[in-house]
């Protein structure tokens, strides 16, 4: 049984590992591909999503490969597919620090932390504060209540916000796929934390953006490709919505000249949400070995990903 791993996770796995392995170990681009061909299994993710996604298509033995990422949309899907080869994903690993940070939008958000940081910049004291909205008794919809979504509603009922969830199934009272459009309009905070897949691109576009409040702040830490960013564009221009808290863009890194920077009333993050912690990497090394474990024991395995779904 071959395995290709990162050299940065060595010193965590290393100790932990199951004798008998014949392992390899990259540490840049070019060794991973170099080395995946011979791989059954690999643990492959790179700076670069298209590095690893180059990568995995030369993994042509591959029997199982793990990511550290929840969305699987740089991965060459139907190559997997056809391969048989088995996908587990890091659902769950940046769970909290993404809900943390998305809590940290909507209050930066609500209370106009980014107006307050600027006039600290000019050295302005103000006598007013540029943002008034209380979360308490305002209301949420989740678009996606998967481990992150529920993490986000867990720590926003703390703060009085009603929270409406949409899930697949329509499962524990939440919204299902087809009924969320219908009641964008109850909702100040629109937030979109589902995996990223072709039924959900471009699901906010004129429409929905025009069936929110104007008072309504859309809060993005999923993908970027789920916003019609030309129709979000629009809105904002003619203040259709209060703004927009944009963790993920299209593309990434978005352009130095691209509108959506200068857009009014949006604030950036640079997805940096599920960076913003330091046990990222142990927490997909643990996930890795408990997997590990489970694969040579013929057990079933946690986060698989269904290939055909997306998720």
């Amino acid at each position: 049984m071959k395995l290709l791993l990162p050299a940065l996770a060595r010193p965590i796995l290393e100790p932990r590992l199951p004798a008998g392995l014949d392992i390899s170990w990259f540490t840049n681009h070019g060794e991973a591909n170099a080395m995946v061909a011979d791989a059954d299994i690999a643990w492959i993710d790179q700076m670069r999503p298209e590095w690893t996604s180059e990568t995995v298509g030369k993994g042509a033995k591959l029997k199982w490969l793990s990511t550290i990422y929840a969305g699987i949309d740089s991965f060459p899907v139907a190559q997997l597919k056809r391969q048989g080869t088995i996908l587990t994903n890091g659902t769950g690993i940046n769970a909290i620090a993404v809900a943390e940070y998305t809590v940290l939008g909507i209050l930066a958000a609500a209370k106009r932390y980014d107006e307050v940081v600027r006039l600290a910049d000019r050295h302005e004291w103000p006598g007013d504060a540029p943002g008034k909205v209380e979360l308490y008794d305002t209301s949420a919809l989740i678009i996606g209540m998967g481990a992150i979504g529920q993490l986000i509603a867990d720590r926003l009922a703390a703060f009085g916000v009603c929270v409406t969830g949409v899930t697949r199934s329509g499962r524990d009272g939440t919204l299902l796929p087809d009924q969320w459009q219908a009641r964008l309009g109850d909702f100040d905070w629109i937030i979109l934390a589902a995996p990223s897949t072709n039924a959900t691109k471009a699901m906010i576009g004129a429409d929905e953006l025009a069936a929110m409040k104007p008072s309504a702040w859309l809060i993005n830490i999923a993908r970027g490709d789920m916003i019609d960013q030309e129709a979000l564009l629009a809105a904002l221009q003619a203040r259709a919505l209060a703004g927009a808290f944009l963790d993920t863009v299209h593309p990434e890194p978005l352009p130095a000249d691209h509108p959506l920077w200068t857009a009014p009333n949006v604030l950036h993050s640079m997805h940096l949400s599920g960076r913003s912690q330091s046990k990222m990497f142990h927490r997909a090394a643990a996930l890795f070995l408990d997997n590990l474990d489970a694969y040579l024991a013929g057990k079933p395995m946690r986060n698989l990903v269904d290939l055909d779904a997306g998720y």
